[in-house]
Formats: C-alpha cells, sequence, structure tokens
C-alpha cells in the first residue's frame, strides 16, 4: 500500500462533514482495489491509535476524526472564546435594531439599515444572542427575531425594559444608528410590537424545525 493513499484516505476523513462511510471511500477511490482502500484506512487508524490531540472513530455507520475526550473541557473553552469575541460594527447596529424592534424580520431590519442583513443575523443567531421566535403572517411568512437571555446576560440587563434610550445606546456604542430606531415602534407601519401577537405565529405553534442562516 502506498503512503500516499493512506495520506488521501485521511484526508478525505478529516474533509468530511459527515462520518465518512466504506461505500462512499471505495466509490471516491474507485481507481483503488477496495483491498487497498481498506489497508490504507486501516493504516489511519493505527496512525490515530498512538499518541496524541486527536483519534479515528467509527461512527453512525462511517469514520471521523475527533479530539480525544480528555482534550473536551479545553475544546469547550476555545468555542467559549469564540463565542464571545467582540462583535462587528454591523452586527451590533443589527443587534441594536432587533433589540429595539423586536419581533423584527429580516427584511425589515434591513430596510432600516439600507443594506442585506442575513449573514450578521446568522452571526447573532451563532452567538445566541438572537433567536427565532415565530413567523410573521405576511405573505413569505418571514421569520421573526429577538434577543435572548444571553443578550441580556451579556449587556447586564435584567429585562428588556432596563434598555438604555437609543441614543445613549449609540453615543455608548460609537455607533451611527438609523434614525427609524427613534421613532415608537407601530404594528401598523408593519412591525409587531412584542405583546402583539396578532401578526405573528408563535415559535412552539407554527414554525417548522429549519436552518435559519
Amino acid at each position: 500500500m502506498a503512503d500516499d493513499l493512506k495520506a488521501l484516505v485521511e484526508a478525505l476523513v478529516f474533509a468530511s462533514p459527515e462520518p465518512l462511510t466504506r461505500k462512499t471511500l471505495y466509490k471516491l477511490l474507485d481507481s483503488e482495489p477496495q483491498e487497498d482502500v481498506e489497508a490504507a484506512l486501516e493504516a489511519v487508524r493505527e496512525l490515530y491509535e498512538q499518541s496524541g490531540g486527536l483519534h479515528l472513530v467509527e461512527v453512525a455507520g462511517g469514520f471521523q476524526i475527533v479530539t480525544r475526550p480528555e482534550f473536551h473541557e479545553w475544546i469547550r473553552r476555545l468555542f467559549h472564546e469564540r463565542s464571545t469575541q467582540r462583535l462587528s460594527v454591523q452586527a451590533l447596529e443589527t443587534l441594536a435594531v432587533i433589540a429595539y424592534k423586536q419581533p423584527v424580520t429580516a427584511p425589515e431590519i434591513s430596510e432600516i439599515r439600507g443594506v442585506n442583513t442575513a449573514g450578521v443575523i446568522g452571526t447573532l443567531v451563532d452567538r445566541r444572542l438572537v433567536k427565532v421566535v415565530g413567523r410573521k403572517r405576511v405573505i413569505g411568512r418571514p421569520f421573526l427575531y429577538a434577543t435572548t437571555q444571553e443578550f441580556l446576560n451579556r449587556f447586564g440587563l435584567s429585562g428588556l425594559d432596563d434598555l438604555p434610550k437609543v441614543e445613549d445606546m449609540a453615543e455608548a456604542l460609537g455607533l451611527d444608528l438609523p434614525h427609524e430606531l427613534s421613532a415608537p415602534t407601530d404594528p401598523e407601519q408593519g412591525i409587531a410590537l412584542p405583546n402583539d401577537t396578532s401578526s405573528v405565529e408563535s415559535e412552539a405553534g407554527s414554525v417548522e424545525e429549519e436552518q435559519v442562516y
């Protein structure tokens, strides 16, 4: 068995977003005899049985290269550190719009900010600062976004009533927020108030499990 086949199998297992099955591996390497592919896979397994930070596991009918269980605490710290990294100006502006206009849809946020905010909203969802709370009962049934308990914890607020005035928030964050944030929220203008559920389908009711990015 050539070392380059072993390296190729290792690369494929590492790069696969899901456990890589033997069937898929054989299909990808159809120019190689299956016994050679199997030998290469076994060589990779032996390689990762040696001391190190990674190991090869068989899970869900396939193979994955994962971190060793004894290092999980440090891996958890890494992801916690990543989740607490500073937000960009664009993310802070979007978060402010959601905080003061919630529940609010992505198109409404984009209209207020004047730019497409889909990617920024995805970042805020990843950071668990905002979440989907329902769908608006309009054409297309867009998701409605609101802030989370993590948002309150991060900014030291006991509740949304503790939010500072928009002008004070803008000054504190050094942001040039759109003037629409200073205007009171009006459900007749197409944005539902937090206590107005007439135009909202609740998350527990009609929102399906799906990706929100």
